[in-house]
């Protein structure tokens, strides 16, 4: 088909798959919102990302202290669209990984997932959204640390987390460590603010003409 890629994407290394393990809309919300305010203060942006990008931000977390989980996810859907869009510099690794999964075109039989059942589908997405989490987790401590919030004593806990994804997978646990640090993001670190809107000059003084 037009624009498909010639050969099968490499297959993905075997990975201790674990049974899913049910999680609250509270915490999906959670580690979506918290790496997105640190995506939005990356240094990139100048301290000032555009209100295009802000105002989905803005809702989500709107939504999120609402306890709207459901609402806050839909507007983190409509950000990590728009971190796509070519108008804005490229967000570096990791947290390119907000962005909305584009896979290229490719017959069916070329997805991995190609016919498997429910669960393992379910138990690899888990794996792989687990990696970004662990991945995002240690890019905000260290981002955080040169940006006048110190997050160094919840790495230990990444690494604790890091160590019970390698030998277990996804188990009950393993989001401990990561949590700590989304939830200290949002107590210590600001929200992202899009630019202030320029004002307009002050409109010069009438002078009043007198008759001669």
């Amino acid at each position: 088909m037009p624009g498909a890629p010639n050969r099968p994407p490499p297959k993905d290394p075997e990975v201790p798959v674990a049974p899913t393990v049910p999680e609250t809309p509270e915490r999906q919300a959670l580690r979506r919102l918290a790496p997105c305010r640190i995506a939005l203060r990356l240094d990139q942006w100048k301290n000032a990302p555009s209100p295009d990008l802000v105002a989905p931000y803005d809702r989500a977390e709107t939504a999120y202290a609402a306890g709207d989980y459901a609402g806050a996810l839909q507007a983190l859907d409509q950000l990590s669209v728009r971190f796509h869009e070519p108008r804005w510099p490229t967000l570096p690794e990791p947290f390119r990984r907000l962005r909305v999964p584009i896979p290229p075109p490719m017959p069916p039989h070329w997805d991995p997932e190609h016919g498997m059942a429910v669960p393992e589908k379910e138990a690899r997405r888990a794996r792989r959204s687990a990696e970004d989490q662990l991945a995002l987790a240690r890019a905000t401590v260290a981002w955080a640390g040169t940006h006048g919030t110190d997050l160094s004593a919840l790495a230990p806990g990444v690494e604790r987390s890091a160590a019970i994804l390698e030998s277990e997978g996804v188990v009950a646990g393993f989001y401990d460590g990561i949590d700590a640090v989304w939830l200290a993001v949002r107590e210590h670190v600001a929200k992202p603010a899009a630019p202030a809107a320029a004002r307009a000059p002050p409109a010069p003084a009438s002078e009043e003409v007198g008759e001669a």
